[in-house]
C-alpha cells in the first residue's frame, strides 16, 4: 500500500476536522436539542425573494453571462451595492478595493496565504473563530494571545515570534458579537489596536461576519472605519474587512467580500484566479437581485427573531444554571459562551449530554489555539424556538450541577 503520510506536504499535519461540522450532523436527530450549529435559522431564509431573482436572470438578456466565466474581482454591480453598504457603516471605498469570495471562509484562507511563512506568528484572541484557525493553520504559523488593549507590549510580541522562528504577520478579530463568546471589541480595545498594528507594522484581520446582527446597543464603527477616519483614505489603511452574505442572506451560495486597500487586493486577485478563477456568477447576481431589492428589510427580520432567542437563552441561563457557571451576555450574533468550574470539561459533558440530556453544544477547547479552555463551551440561540431553548438549557443545567454535586461528593 501507498503511504501516503509520508508523501503529503508537512502542513497536512496541521489539518484538523472540525468539531463543529461534525456535530451539525446532529441537527437531523429528532431526539437531540442542539445548540451547538452557529448557522442561520432556514425558516428566515429569503426564499421567494431568491426564487424570483432566479428566475429574473434565467428570463433575462443576462442568462449568458451568469453561466459564463467572469473576472476574478466579482460581479461589478455587487461590489458596487457594497459600496454603498460600506460607506453607511463609515468604510468609504470603491469597487476596485472589494473582491468576490466564496464564502468568508475563502478570504481567511487566502490571508493566511498571503501572509503567513512557516513559523510566522499570528496574534489571535483566545478564544478565537475556529474556522480562523483552520485556515491558517495551512501555513505553518505560531499563534500568540491577543488581548486588544491589554498590557502586551509590541516588543513583547515581537520578542516571542522571533524566539519561534519568524515575525508577527497580523492581527485577527471578531471585533462584534464574535464566534464563540458573542462579545464585542470597545472602541477603546479598537483604536489601541490601530495604534498596536501601527507600532509593529502588520496588518489587521477584521472579521465582520456578525457585523449586521445587533440587536441593542449603540453601534461601534468598524475598525477599518476608526482607520480611515484617521488616516483619510481606505489605500492607506492597514485593516482588511472581511464579510459575509451567509448569517443575513443565504450561506448556501458561498458569497463573501473582501474590502482593503489595493494592494491586498491585487494579491488576492492573483490567489484567486489560482484557486477557483471566480466565485460563482450565477450566485453572486442572485445575491445582488435580493440586495438591492431587500437587503435591510432582511436584516430587521433575522434580527427581530434572532434577538427574541438571544434574550430567551439568557433568561433560561440565569433561571436554572446552578451557581458556579458563568456566561457572557452578548449585544448581537448568535452564540452565549459558557464559563463550568474548574476542573469540569466541556468535551466530556458533552459526551453525557448527547446520552443523558440530548442536548448538543460545542466543547470550547476547540476554540483556542493553545489547546486551553476546556472548562469552557458555546451554544447557539439562531436555530432554536424559546421552547427549545427553555427545555434545552434546563437539561443541560441539570446535568451541570450533577456533575458538581458528583465533584463535592
Amino acid at each position: 500500500m501507498l503511504d501516503w503520510e509520508s508523501i503529503f506536504a508537512t502542513r497536512s499535519s496541521r489539518m484538523r476536522a472540525s468539531e463543529i461540522r461534525e456535530l451539525l450532523k446532529l441537527l437531523d436527530r429528532p431526539d437531540i436539542i442542539s445548540f451547538a450549529g452557529g448557522i442561520p435559522d432556514p425558516a428566515l431564509f429569503p426564499d421567494a425573494e431568491f426564487k424570483a431573482a432566479y428566475a429574473d436572470i434565467f428570463s433575462g438578456p443576462s442568462v449568458g453571462a451568469a453561466l459564463q466565466y467572469s473576472v476574478s474581482e466579482g460581479y461589478l454591480p455587487l461590489r458596487e451595492w457594497l459600496v454603498g453598504e460600506m460607506a453607511k457603516i463609515g468604510i468609504p471605498c470603491e469597487a476596485e478595493n472589494i473582491l468576490i469570495t466564496s464564502g468568508s471562509q475563502q478570504a481567511l484562507d487566502y490571508l493566511g496565504k498571503l501572509f503567513l511563512s512557516p513559523n510566522d506568528t499570528a496574534l489571535v484572541t483566545w478564544p478565537t473563530y475556529l474556522g480562523a484557525l483552520q485556515a491558517f493553520n495551512a501555513y505553518e504559523p505560531n499563534y500568540d494571545q491577543l488581548t486588544p488593549g491589554g498590557n502586551r507590549t509590541p516588543a513583547a510580541y515581537q520578542e516571542t515570534a522571533a524566539k519561534g522562528g519568524g515575525r508577527v504577520k497580523f492581527a485577527y478579530l471578531s471585533a462584534d458579537f464574535s464566534n464563540p463568546t458573542g462579545e464585542t471589541v470597545t472602541r477603546t480595545q479598537r483604536e489601541a489596536l490601530i495604534d498596536m498594528a501601527d507600532e509593529m507594522d502588520i496588518a489587521i484581520i477584521e472579521d465582520g461576519a456578525y457585523q449586521s446582527l445587533r440587536f441593542n446597543g449603540d453601534a461601534i464603527p468598524p475598525i477599518l472605519a476608526l482607520e480611515i477616519a484617521r488616516k483619510g483614505a481606505i489605500n492607506e489603511t492597514r485593516t482588511i474587512y472581511s464579510g459575509s452574505f451567509s448569517k443575513t442572506l443565504a450561506p448556501g451560495l458561498r458569497v463573501g467580500f473582501v474590502v482593503a486597500a489595493m494592494p491586498v487586493i491585487r494579491k488576492l486577485v492573483l490567489m484567486k484566479q489560482a484557486a477557483d478563477l471566480h466565485s460563482s456568477t450565477i450566485n453572486q447576481m442572485a445575491i445582488c437581485h435580493v440586495a438591492e431589492r431587500g437587503f435591510d428589510q432582511q436584516v430587521d427580520k433575522i434580527r427581530s427573531v434572532y434577538s427574541q432567542r438571544r434574550d430567551a437563552m439568557l433568561k433560561a441561563l440565569e433561571t436554572h444554571m446552578p451557581d458556579g457557571v458563568s456566561w457572557t451576555r452578548p449585544e448581537g450574533g448568535m452564540f452565549v459562551w459558557l464559563t463550568l468550574p474548574v476542573g469540569m470539561e466541556g468535551a466530556a459533558l458533552l459526551a453525557k449530554s448527547l446520552v443523558t440530556a440530548k442536548v448538543a453544544f460545542v466543547p470550547g477547547k476547540a476554540f483556542f489555539a493553545d489547546g486551553s479552555g476546556a472548562n469552557t463551551l458555546r451554544v447557539s440561540f439562531s436555530c432554536a424556538n424559546e421552547t427549545m431553548i427553555e427545555e434545552g438549557i434546563s437539561r443541560l443545567a441539570n446535568l451541570i450541577r450533577g456533575e458538581i454535586l458528583a465533584k463535592v461528593a
